[in-house]
This record gives structure tokens, C-alpha cells and sequence, in this order.
């Protein structure tokens, strides 16, 4: 691909700047290739689920399913991922994950080479667990960095995912005509990068849990939810999952409605997810210099940006320069979130409160990916872009409401 000696640019500074990255340890130096390697498989499932569906689906309108079916899978494995974690700890749960990513990694290509189109999406269902694993990664790197570096290792281990970013779009695209049926090589693909995903896994070890843990169960998880920081954290971290989905996964049924070649459309997809995760590297930094609530607005900002340009025009730069700010508002809406919850929860419920969080965001990321399908193939790429102005529009009046939650002179939600 024209970009990839660029990306392969990107990847030496982000080599640089890991290097000066001293103060990371061992673990979250594995734990954020690790993260990589998930991008990898998400990225190439978002760049050619909606692109096989279309291929298989019976009905046109059904093309982005694959890509609904894996968030459903997600989201019904949220609660089965907490029960795993808490029985069997953060290690075994993802290691058996990665066994499962394999699994249905290899049922989709063989679903791809039988064009079995009902196959493929139980294949991407399976998936989900993988992924309803992979994103507590995130909180995983709270958990292995000191109490003063929190912010700084969510966001750092989510910039992991630029390996991904530039793999994953890259790779489907050399691997799209290996075997007989278009994109089945990546799928085989997949199954050695949840192999080497297995291996460094391995090679992490994870804390044990709070020693009060065990012996205070802590609040119920109704009343967690019933907080104004938890409510608003998991409201924007969801919202923000669905917008940036509900235009990721549009984009390539779009860009090949425009005539685009599947180059151009995986070169829009990696530098998505460029936008989506190279901001790691700062934005902790950024948190902890012009306060979190500023970071939040900032990334509803530039998603709106992102609408705008995308309604002014359909050219090769405006699919460019869209989805790349929409990545990055999604990372600053995404990590900020992230950061903000750790202040609503207890260690000793942490599973239950994280479950919680990824089960609305894999939610509205189902909805917003049958959305995506039904609105592209029906209404067109600018009725799917005004139509993202309203989960912004409850972001920012939800942000407004929090800000004035935090003024009140309120004792601490723990």
C-alpha cells in the first residue's frame, strides 16, 4: 500500500518515544503489545466484516450484521467475562480468551470459503468474547502502575493499538486475494496473531486483588450506577463507542459507493485508528495538566469537526481528514472516561462496576453498528453523519451536568 513506508514511519517514532518511556515496567510493556495484537483483530474485523457480509448477506441491508454480531457477542459475554475474571483472575480469563479468539478467527474463514453468511456471523459472535476480554485491558493497566501513573498507563496501553492500526488494515488488504473467497486469508491471519497474543499474555504478571476484597463485598452494583460520575462516565464512554463505530464501519460500504478501491478505504481505516490511539502517548499527560473535564469537551469538539467535514463533501481527503479527528475525539472522550470511573468504584468491585461499563458500551456499539448497515445502504453517508449529532448533543449536555455535580460541595462517591 502508497502508506504503508509512511505508517512504517509513524511505528519508529512511537519506538522512540516508547524507549524514553522508562518508567514503564516489564508488564505494561507486554500488556500494551498485547493490546496491539487486539487492535489487529479489531481492526481487520471493522475493515472487512461489512465488506464479506456484503458479499454473503441475502439482503443488502444485512451487510454490517457480521460487525453487529461480534458487539452482541460482547456485550452478552460482559457478564460471563466478570464471573471468569473474578473465579479465575485477569491472566487465565484473557489466556482463554485468546484460545477462543483462535477459534472463531478460523470459523470465519471457513465460513468465507463456503459463503455461509449465517456462519460467519455466529463466528463473529464467538469473537465477542475475545473482545469483551481484551477491553478491560485498560483497567488492567491501572491495576499494574503505581497510583500516581494511572492515567498515564490507561493511556498508554490503549496507544498499543497503533500496531494495530497499521496491521490490521494492511494485512486484510495483502491477504484479500490468498484463497478462492476475498478476505478468507485474513481470517486465517487472525488465528497466528491470537497465538502470538497467547504467548505474551504468558509473560505478564498480573497483581493479585486488593487484600479487602474477599472480605467486604461492597455496594451493590445498582448503587454504583446510580451515581452522577458513573452515570455520565459510562453515558460518555458508550456514546462515544457507538458514534466513532457507526462511522467506521460505514466507511468502507461508502468510500466503494463512491468508487473508491479497497486500498484507499483500509489507508482511511488506518489512520482512524491512528487518530483513535497515537494521542496515548499525551493524553494521560493531558489530563493530569488542564484537568480531565477540559479533555472531555475537547474530544466532543472534535467529533462534531469530524461531522462537519464529513457532511461538506465526499472526496478521498474529506474521508481522510474526518475519520482521522473522529479517532481522535474518540480517544480523548474514551480514555477520559476511563480515568474519571476509577474515582466511582471500589477495588473490591471492580468487576462488577467494569462489567457494567463495557456492557453499555458494547451496546450502543450494537446499535450503532446495524444502524450503520441499515442507514449506508438506505439513506446515504450524509443522513448517517446528521444522525450522530444527537448521541453528541446528550454527550455534551450529560458533560454540562457533571461539571456542576463536581462543583457542589458533595462528600467523595466512595
Amino acid at each position: 500500500m502508497p502508506s504503508f513506508k509512511f505508517s512504517m514511519r509513524i511505528m519508529q517514532w512511537i519506538i522512540v518515544e516508547l524507549l524514553e518511556q522508562c518508567r514503564m515496567n516489564k508488564n505494561l510493556w507486554f500488556l500494551t503489545l498485547a493490546q496491539g495484537l487486539y487492535l489487529t483483530n479489531n481492526v481487520t474485523f471493522i475493515a472487512i466484516n461489512g465488506l464479506v457480509g456484503f458479499a454473503l448477506a441475502p439482503e443488502p441491508w444485512l451487510a454490517t450484521l457480521p460487525v453487529m454480531a461480534y458487539v452482541v457477542g460482547s456485550a452478552l459475554a460482559t457478564t460471563l467475562v466478570a464471573k471468569v475474571q473474578q473465579q479465575l483472575g485477569r491472566k487465565r480469563s484473557f489466556q482463554i480468551a485468546l484460545l477462543v479468539a483462535l477459534f472463531s478467527s478460523l470459523l470465519c474463514a471457513f465460513a468465507t470459503l463456503e459463503k455461509q453468511f449465517w456462519l460467519l456471523n455466529l463466528g463473529t459472535i464467538i469473537a465477542g468474547f475475545y473482545n469483551a476480554n481484551a477491553q478491560l485491558y485498560r483497567f488492567a493497566a491501572a491495576e499494574l502502575a503505581d497510583k500516581t501513573a494511572k492515567e498515564k498507563a490507561i493511556s498508554w496501553v490503549l496507544a498499543g493499538g497503533i500496531l494495530g492500526a497499521i496491521l490490521g488494515p494492511n494485512m486484510a488488504s495483502w491477504t484479500r486475494e490468498w484463497l478462492t473467497a476475498p478476505f478468507a486469508g485474513a481470517y486465517f491471519t487472525l488465528a497466528v496473531v491470537a497465538l502470538i497474543g497467547l504467548w505474551v499474555i504468558t509473560q505478564i504478571h498480573f497483581p493479585e486483588k486488593h487484600a479487602n476484597a474477599n472480605q467486604e463485598p461492597g455496594r451493590p452494583l445498582a448503587e454504583i450506577m446510580r451515581q452522577p460520575l458513573f452515570i455520565v462516565c459510562t453515558m460518555t464512554a458508550a456514546l462515544a463507542y457507538g458514534v466513532m463505530n457507526l462511522l467506521m464501519a460505514a466507511t468502507p460500504l461508502a468510500m466503494e459507493a463512491c468508487q473508491f478501491s479497497f486500498d484507499k478505504a483500509a489507508w482511511v481505516i488506518e489512520w482512524h485508528v491512528i487518530g483513535m490511539f497515537a494521542p496515548g502517548f499525551f493524553t494521560g499527560t493531558l489530563i493530569k495538566r488542564i484537568g480531565v473535564m477540559w479533555v472531555l469537551r475537547i474530544g466532543v469538539l472534535l467529533n462534531i469537526i469530524c461531522v462537519a467535514i464529513a457532511l461538506s463533501g465526499v472526496t478521498f481527503v474529506h474521508f481522510l481528514s474526518a475519520l482521522f479527528l473522529l479517532g481522535v475525539g474518540w480517544n480523548f472522550l474514551f480514555t477520559s472516561s476511563t480515568s474519571l470511573a476509577l474515582e466511582s468504584y471500589r477495588p473490591s468491585e471492580r468487576d462488577k462496576a467494569q462489567g457494567a461499563i463495557n456492557f453499555f458500551v458494547f451496546l450502543a456499539t450494537a446499535l450503532s453498528a446495524l444502524s450503520s448497515g441499515v442507514l449506508i445502504t438506505t439513506q446515504g453517508w450524509a443522513l448517517l453523519n446528521m444522525g450522530s449529532i444527537i448521541p453528541l448533543t446528550l454527550i455534551a449536555i450529560a458533560l454540562i451536568w457533571l461539571g456542576f455535580q463536581r462543583k457542589s460541595p458533595k462528600t467523595s462517591p466512595l
